[in-house]
């Protein structure tokens, strides 16, 4: 049985600070027994933070290109500016909308720039620089700390194309395969399947999410207990498509 615990117990982040050190001394104060193959999943935004991923909108020198797409979206051009900072590509201008591709290679809306849950009103989050590493160095200070082999994932809330709404989606991952292969397995009929993944991570995160919230329900951690993953270092990176692959981009 998969069960899924959310922990509330977590200080405010405002600023840097020892995270991993936070997040043992949460789970420690949390009434659960922790066991190998548990999966600790993290909102990015404790991580960004504590990574002092935050700008003062302040204090952003603003582009002749920030100034253009600003008037064009009708968005400020100081967050504009953070937003192509952030970016490989430029993938859409449209309907109010900034849709790039963001340094991590995430095909997102504003780059995974947020104002939501900054602290304050000029001040925005960025994703973090590298999610997959800090996703391994939290999995080695667990494992130092309680002795037990767990797999972490780092959650963003980002939209999908053709469907309305957020979900919570994987964007750092230690521990365990990302994707289940299933090409091979037979269903209920008989039927070989030839070409099935499943982005497990993912679904992981969406689940853990639910627990989470996006708002102000703080609980920037979810425990997940019983699910039965394949254990490997993993990379987010699989998640992704590579450009020839991608048959929605032109």
């Amino acid at each position: 049985m998969i069960r899924i615990f959310g922990l509330s117990d977590f200080p405010v982040v405002r600023g840097p600070f020892d995270l991993d050190q936070e997040i043992i001394a949460c789970l420690k104060r949390a009434p659960l027994q922790l066991g190998c193959g548990d999966i600790l999943v993290i909102a990015h935004k404790i991580i960004s933070k504590a990574e002092g991923r935050v700008v003062d909108l302040r204090q952003v020198e603003v582009s002749s290109q920030a100034q253009e797409l600003a008037a064009r979206t009708g968005k400020d051009p100081h967050l504009v500016e953070v937003i192509l900072r952030e970016s490989r590509e430029l993938i859409r201008v449209d309907q109010g909308h900034l849709i790039t591709e963001q340094r991590l290679g995430l095909i997102c809306a504003n780059a995974g720039v947020d104002r939501s849950n900054s602290g304050e009103p000029d001040r925005v989050v960025l994703l973090p620089s590298d999610p997959d590493e800090t996703a391994r160095r939290i999995r080695a200070a667990l494992a130092g700390e309680f002795g037990q082999e767990m797999a972490v994932l780092i959650a963003d809330t980002q939209g999908r194309p053709f469907r309305v709404g957020a979900i919570g989606t994987c964007i750092g991952i230690a521990g365990m395969a990302p994707l289940c292969h299933l090409g091979g397995r037979d269903d209920l009929f008989g039927y070989t399947l030839q070409t099935t993944v499943e982005a497990v991570a993912d679904e992981l995160c969406a689940t853990a999410t639910l627990i989470m919230g996006q708002s102000d329900e703080g609980a920037p951690l979810a425990l997940i207990q019983g699910y039965a993953y394949q254990p490997q270092p993993g990379s987010s990176g699989e998640l992704l498509f590579k450009p020839e692959q991608d048959l929605f981009r032109a």
